[in-house]
């Protein structure tokens, strides 16, 4: 095994507030790594400066090797699932998996709506396609959120707070998926 993901004295500072102070770690291929901690201690900050939508004061992320601290969140291979999920209110569940495979993948529309329909029968909600985000538990909008990442494939997922709302048996699900 080698390191695949790797943070190097991480340290993000608001005026003159420390968030993050000298966060050093690395995951090797295939593992899982979970960060905690109570709430307001840097978690998600941690998430954010991962896959670039924040800044580190100091520091840097490499993945593979490559110092990645300042590419651009569509040059990571990474996908983030918020806590907030983060759906489009506007559009069926099926168009929110849909959507990123049309603007990210050279896919097919045929193609990108038998890969959401692949991803909804994962978590048995296929019946559910049709929905609207408010229509559906906060459970059913977490999965939803979770497949829309998983559409892409990334190399890495970052998640914040990703099972929250999901009962047990969901859990089990996604665990094993991901």
């Amino acid at each position: 095994m080698h390191k695949f993901f790797e943070v190097k004295n991480l340290s993000k500072k608001y005026n003159k507030r420390i968030i993050l102070n000298d966060i050093s770690f690395y995951v090797n291929e295939g593992e899982f790594l979970s960060i905690l901690g109570s709430s307001g201690c840097g978690k998600t900050t941690l998430l954010r400066i991962l896959i670039g939508l924040e800044k580190p004061t100091s520091g840097n992320v490499f993945l593979e090797g490559t110092d990645i601290t300042n590419y651009h969140p569509s040059k990571r291979k990474m996908g983030i699932v918020f806590q907030n999920y983060a759906l489009f209110q506007n559009m069926k569940v099926i168009d929110n998996i849909i959507y990123p495979l049309r603007v990210k993948t050279k896919m097919s529309k045929e193609e990108c709506y038998e890969e959401a329909i692949k991803l909804l029968r994962l978590v048995n909600m296929e019946t559910e396609k049709d929905k609207y985000p408010s229509q559906l538990s906060g459970g059913q909008r977490q999965r939803v959120a979770i497949l829309r990442t998983l559409a892409l494939k990334p190399e890495i997922i970052l998640f914040d707070e990703p099972m929250s709302a999901l009962d047990a048996d969901n859990r089990l699900v996604l665990r094993k998926e991901l």
